[in-house]
């Protein structure tokens, strides 16, 4: 695995109304479906394999629902096609598109997973849970990964035992549970009422490995150094606009001009995050190498009857780290690449400031 890239669709609708998602709150399910700025063909070659220095995992999600885009399917063939492995953030309840997933060559199968999010209640008020059971079942009987994660929160509670109970039944084992942040604060705290010792200790009692290690990186500052940047990207699949990770400050667009190679600057030392809040992903993965992690395949993988929930390519290529197809910087590299972003940083900070003053 050369590289991370974490392809963002820039959807922001969706067809639930979860009552602790951003997207309910700030009444954004009604809007428009994005346009793509560049063809499925243009971004498979903008993110081709040769460009990215090989073989890479590809994360793909929407703000909202990220397969109510159509274009989404196209996009992904033509990521297959170059060979890199992907996983689809999904509430798996467009059916049609799961209809259009079956219809990839199966020799690309093995490639493709998706991370199902099971949003249990949601799912019971809007007659959804039957559809997203039938379409978890159909992409596994295809031959693609899944992995069933949950987002808790304390209106789901008293609901544990049969969620359990419907899980093992429907999936062979129990969901995996991820952690709600409160995005509207920027210390991004957890959202629950509940203190963070009883909050493990409820959730917990699901035995997944994706929560426990959320759980011992939440809210702690990353001061080691960091290659998101170099290792990851983070890519807007509407308008190829790319930075080093979430809170980046150097953008660069990767889809105008796919002739020009695209610049890998680390995040280093500088994250200006409270925690980092795809720990589960970027450090398992191993963007600060000295730290010790798990496998990512421990994030999404569950042991069933029948086998796994990962088939064994997706979960041979999850169970490696970045480190072993890319080299540490030296000290004077180190230095180097921290230059760059200081003056990278210094240009947008004047951008924004000529802007404020310019009244855009």
């Amino acid at each position: 695995m050369k590289r991370f890239i974490n392809l963002y669709v820039p959807v922001t609708t969706c067809n639930l109304k979860c009552p602790y998602c951003y997207i309910t709150q700030e009444g954004k399910w009604k809007a428009e479906l994005p346009k793509f700025n560049y063809s499925a063909e243009h971004i498979g070659k903008a993110l081709s394999a040769e460009r990215l220095g090989g073989i890479c995992h590809i994360n793909i999600c929407g703000g909202g629902e990220t397969l109510l885009p159509e274009e989404v399917v196209d996009i992904t063939y033509e990521l297959l096609k170059q060979g890199h492995y992907i996983m689809i953030v999904t509430n798996g309840t467009v059916s049609k598109r799961f209809d259009q997933f079956l219809n990839i060559p199966e020799k690309y199968r093995k490639q493709l997973g998706f991370k199902f999010s099971f949003h249990y209640l949601e799912f019971k008020r809007t007659n959804k849970l039957d559809d997203f059971v039938n379409n978890v079942r159909k992409v596994k009987e295809a031959g693609m990964s899944i992995s069933v994660e949950m987002t808790p929160y304390d209106e789901l509670i008293p609901y544990i035992d049969e969620i359990k109970e419907f899980c093992l039944e429907q999936f062979g084992a129990y969901c995996h549970v991820t952690v709600a942040r409160k995005s509207s604060d920027p210390r991004l705290p957890i959202l629950s009422d509940h203190t963070k010792e009883d909050y493990y200790k409820i959730w917990n009692t699901f035995d997944s490995e994706l929560f426990r290690f959320k759980m011992s990186t939440f809210n702690v500052k990353r001061k080691e150094y960091c290659y998101a940047g170099c290792w990851s990207l983070w890519v807007n699949a509407g308008n190829g606009i790319t930075t080093q990770c979430y809170a980046s400050q150097y953008t660069q667009n990767i889809f105008e001009d796919i002739s020009k190679p695209i610049t890998f600057l680390a995040v280093g030392n500088k994250c200006s995050q409270p925690h980092c809040h795809n720990a589960h992903a970027l450090l398992t993965l191993g963007v600060i190498p000295e730290m010790a992690t798990p496998y990512y395949s421990e994030m999404r993988d569950r042991k069933v009857q029948d086998g796994s929930w990962l088939n064994e390519e997706m979960k041979e290529f999850l169970s490696h780290k970045l480190v072993e197809e890319n080299k540490q910087f030296t000290q004077k590299e180190k230095r180097k690449n921290d230059i760059k972003c200081k003056i990278e940083k210094t240009k947008y900070v004047g951008k924004k400031i000529i802007k404020k003053v310019r009244g855009n």
